[in-house]
């Protein structure tokens, strides 16, 4: 570097290292490290036979439902593909080919996702359970390395899927801003299959799990008064199979379509900004992505803890070390790659020449990094001030179940609005401060004669992969979650009592921590990169803002936030629904067969995990296709309909995006912290010497079976929705031209 201090100025000197060979060598690494922690747990003690016994009708069970939901799913992802081929093609041959390609690979890839996430959850489970007899430290290690197993395979994998995409589809490009562009927005129906198989898959799995949890409570528990997982009520290897398909498959779909989408939308702006930066400014995201990943590696290997500490102690030191990795990797790869060319020429649009970038750009983009690395690390501690018993919101709802069900609801539903609150501030502030931030580098590039991009919106762009940039390690503890839950459920059918009980119950209350922690992560995230793919929408759709003063794209809004309420309602109301069919399906058991409840008889699982899955499938088609067919309504209806003089075609869409998107990021805080608040307030009466069986665990029982659906089925399926809105609308906006 060179320093002139005689002019106030840092001048620093282009790098010319090539990081792009980072990209496959992190993508490897993650596989082959996948693969170590693979060999790692399957060395673990499988169990006592009864162990292996449970395992086994688990793995059954999921098997079974996966291999339903995705043919399912193909057939929709298959349909939708030859659409979109025909419509694109008529007006553009080489565009709809490449369009129906990405998707049918984006869809591939998340399905493969989903099936990792669930294929190593249920042989890690047992392992954890057994690991538990003899020590606690051997339990953690093997639920969270069987976590990061999925979270590590499934970021390479959007990694490398997207990266094959650019280079294949931009092999022989011209390396101009209009080429480069074009190469982008050909791809954006990866992210769009990823975020229809993830949509499907979560809203399958979440009514599934939730059906099957929501049964054997209500029977077993508050009808029958049996513990938790007993092995005498007939929905209990549903429930078990439950965690596996909706927390494990379906979020490990959720975050692969978050990084692919949220790494295309960035790679527009680059695409946008490529007279300041060339290509590197379109690998940045790709190369931030693979530093992260050697970052997660990092932490999951930091991981133990020492038998009298508290579980969230250990993950979250690991999170540290994987943030601090992330932050100073993120510094490194900005200094390479974010040093703008300092003459870039002139600007064909405008005829003028481009602003001369400032000398600290790669710094005000390393800043925004550290901002959104900032604000994952506040959206995960926030969450765990609302859902862990630690501390004053659970703890109050707790306290409100001593009067009844009806006062623990209320103080739950409370909890959850109000959880609303401090994330939203801290989207607010990522948000204008990475734009502020962008702004200072002086970056801007004319996309028409009127309408400018500045290097403000490629700073929410790094924003939103910074927050992105541990996102292996979160993934790693979100499937901890449900391997430690589906641990504990088989301890407690086996028989097995006493101190493993209770160190399995810590886990668990922990996994259940996690499974919120990134819940939240994960709107944070959405937020962030619904700006980012809003701004790229804009671009593709060749108009300039948004003007909700116009009828038509004030009823385009509208129609945003009732997508997101109704599709709400179908997503709990199918909960409902599959919650029914199983619940007469164990009353039924019950009454059938006293020697059930007598324990002297073992009830028929699979007749349960049978009629909860046929239910589960037949109950997800609705809300899903509501939120594919709606903004393809919203779109060409206003194509050919509207009233007002110069309105863009695009425009109403853009307000169902715009608008969709906020009320979506809002109300999912709501159900996903409200859910998660109810169950941790029960999880701690259980832990009182005298709380299980009582007036009070009865009512705080009731709350979770409230907030079942909200966090696990229509909590979670809202942040996919969301990235779908953006997906689907980036696909749309070349018909809307």
């Amino acid at each position: 570097m060179r320093l002139q201090f005689g002019a106030r100025r840092v001048l620093w000197r282009r790098p010319t290292v090539d990081l792009s060979i980072v990209i496959p060598i992190a993508g490897i690494a993650a596989f082959a490290t996948a693969g170590y922690l693979t060999r790692y747990v399957m060395k673990q003690d499988a169990g006592s036979d009864k162990i292996r016994e449970v395992a086994e009708a688990i793995r059954e069970g999921a098997r079974a439902f996966m291999k339903r939901q995705y043919t399912t799913i193909a057939i929709i992802a298959s349909a939708l593909a030859v659409v979109f081929a025909v419509a694109l093609g008529a007006g553009n041959l080489v565009l709809g080919a490449k369009t129906a390609f990405a998707f049918a690979l984006g869809s591939a890839f998340s399905a493969i996702s989903g099936y990792i996430g669930m294929h190593i959850s249920i042989r890690a489970n047992q392992r954890c359970a057994a690991a538990a007899q003899s020590s606690y430290n051997a339990a953690l290690k093997t639920a969270l390395r069987g976590g990061a197993v999925s979270g590590l395979s499934i970021v390479a994998m959007s990694l490398l899927g997207v990266s094959l995409l650019y280079y294949l589809y931009g092999w022989g490009v011209p390396a101009t801003k209009a080429d480069q562009t074009a190469v982008i927005l050909s791809m954006v129906g990866f992210g769009f299959g990823a975020s229809l198989v993830a949509l499907f898959a979560q809203l399958g799995g979440g009514i599934y799990t939730k059906a099957a949890d929501v049964g054997a409570d209500l029977v077993g528990k508050v009808e029958k008064g049996i513990p938790e997982d007993d092995p005498r009520n007939p929905a209990v290897i549903a429930d078990l199979v439950g965690d596996n398909v909706g927390d494990c498959a379906g979020r490990g779909a959720d975050l692969f379509e978050s990084t692919a989408a949220e790494n295309i939308g960035a790679m527009v702006i680059g695409a946008i900004l490529f007279p300041y930066f060339g290509v590197a400014g379109i690998l940045f995201p790709l190369v931030a992505r693979a530093f992260g990943l050697i970052a997660s590696i990092v932490g999951v290997f930091v991981v133990r803890t020492r038998e009298e500490e508290a579980p969230m102690s250990a993950l979250n030191r690991g999170y540290a070390v994987t943030t601090v990795l992330a932050g100073i990797f993120f510094g490194l790869v900005a200094w390479v790659m974010l040093q703008p060319i300092t003459n870039p020429g002139t600007d064909p649009i405008s005829t003028l020449p481009y602003p001369a970038p400032s000398n600290l750009t790669w710094l005000y983009y390393f800043v925004c990094g550290l901002v959104g690395i900032a604000s994952a690390f506040l959206f995960i501690y926030i969450t765990q001030y609302y859902t862990e018993a630690r501390f004053r919101p659970v703890k109050d709802i707790a306290k409100a179940a001593e009067t009844g069900p009806a006062t623990d609801v209320i103080s739950g539903f409370s909890v959850g609005l109000e959880a609303t609150a401090l994330p939203a501030i801290v989207i607010m502030g990522a948000i204008l401060a990475s734009f502020y931030l962008g702004e200072l580098t002086g970056i801007r590039v004319f996309v028409t004669s009127t309408f400018s991009i500045g290097g403000g919106l490629f700073g929410t762009a790094i924003a939103t992969m910074g927050m992105l940039s541990t996102a292996a390690y979160i993934l790693a503890m979100d499937t901890f979650g449900p391997i430690a839950d589906n641990a504990a459920g088989i301890v407690e059918m086996a028989g097995i009592s006493g101190g493993v009980r209770k160190q399995m119950d810590k886990l668990d209350a922990a996994g259940n921590t996690t499974k919120a922690l990134t819940k939240g992560y994960a709107v944070g995230s959405a937020a962030l990169a619904a700006f980012l793919l809003f701004s790229a929408y804009l671009e593709a759709a060749k108009i300039q803002s948004v003007d909700l003063a116009k009828p038509e794209v004030f009823v385009g809004g509208i129609a945003g936030v009732t997508l997101v309420f109704l599709f709400s309602a179908f997503a709990i109301r199918s909960v409902g629904r599959a919650a029914w069919a199983i619940i007469k399906d164990v009353r039924a058991q019950f009454q059938e067969s006293p020697e059930i409840l007598a324990g002297t008889k073992k009830p028929d699982y699979g007749r349960s995990v049978d009629i909860v899955t046929r239910a589960a499938l037949r109950e997800m088609v609705v809300p899903g296709l509501l939120a594919v067919l709606t903004p393809i309504a919203v779109g060409f209806t206003f194509k050919f309909i509207h009233v007002t003089a110069g309105l863009g075609a695009g425009e109403p869409l853009g307000a169902t995006l715009m608008v969709g998107t906020i009320a979506g990021v809002m109300l999912a805080l709501v159900l996903n912290t409200g859910g998660g608040a109810w169950d941790n307030a029960k999880k701690y009466i259980e832990s009182l010497p005298a709380g299980k069986g009582t007036e009070q665990h009865k009512a705080a029982v009731v709350g979770d079976t409230v907030g079942d659906p909200f966090k696990d089925t229509a909590g979670p399926s809202l942040h996919i929705l969301v990235k779908l809105l953006s997906t689907i609308t980036l696909v749309l906006a070349p018909l809307l031209v």
